[in-house]
């Protein structure tokens, strides 16, 4: 193996071993994420770890502050309120475009996104978490808007650590499937109906979540 080659595969293992801990809640919002520390746990130079934290910031789950560092990003309440409501407005405009448009070769890729439950530990969720952003993006592409779907994607990274609370490994192929049955058929409005229900019960369930932890965390 190359030392490219070498490279790109720590500083995959170190993207993988970092988001998920801080999508499955091992870290704080906050925290300070040591770089040489981190370097030295994977036996690696502080380049690749800069890399990843920079590539995680974009997804908005890091912050870097100058002079300072890097840090797990804190997100208030009212915020994660405020992205709760967006990701409803954009995905029902997506849902409502797709299901006049949608292809049948999006139908299949859609049909396709999940491998199935395979328990509740962290990598089973780190996997679904990954496989519900596809799918949401993959069905806001189907809208024909590119922007659009790089917007829902986007709020899918930014909401990743709070979509976990729902602890839906078992239930979210079936809701899913759902969507799609609706799509296939053009039937805008209960394709429209199901995407609602999925949202209305996932953003229900990390609010109340939420209100069960330190209040004083979440800057209330």
């Amino acid at each position: 193996m190359s030392q490219i080659q070498n490279d790109e595969t720590i500083k995959s293992l170190i993207y993988k071993k970092i988001r998920r801990s801080i999508i499955m809640g091992h870290r704080e919002s906050g925290e300070r994420l040591n770089v040489e520390a981190i370097a030295q746990e994977y036996n690696t130079s502080v380049t690749p770890v800069r890399d990843v934290l920079q590539m995680l910031s974009h997804e908005g789950l890091v912050v870097i502050k100058p002079r300072s560092g890097y840090f797990v990003m804190s997100i208030t309440l009212k915020q994660l309120r405020d992205l709760l409501d967006v990701r409803r407005l954009l995905e029902l405009s997506a849902v409502e475009r797709a299901a006049a448009r949608i292809s049948p070769d999006q139908i299949q890729e859609l049909q396709t996104v999940h491998a199935g439950y395979t328990g509740d530990d962290d990598e089973s969720y780190d996997r679904y978490t990954d496989e519900n952003r596809r799918f949401h993006y993959l069905l806001a592409k189907a809208s024909g808007n590119n922007e659009l779907a790089d917007l829902v994607a986007k709020l899918h990274d930014q909401l990743a650590r709070f979509m976990v609370m729902r602890r839906a490994g078992k239930t979210m192929e079936v809701t899913h499937k759902r969507i799609v049955e609706a799509l296939d058929a053009h039937d805008t409005e209960t394709a429209r109906q199901s995407l609602l229900d999925d949202i209305d019960r996932a953003h229900e369930a990390i609010l109340d979540s939420i209100m069960e932890e330190d209040a004083e965390s979440w800057h209330l």
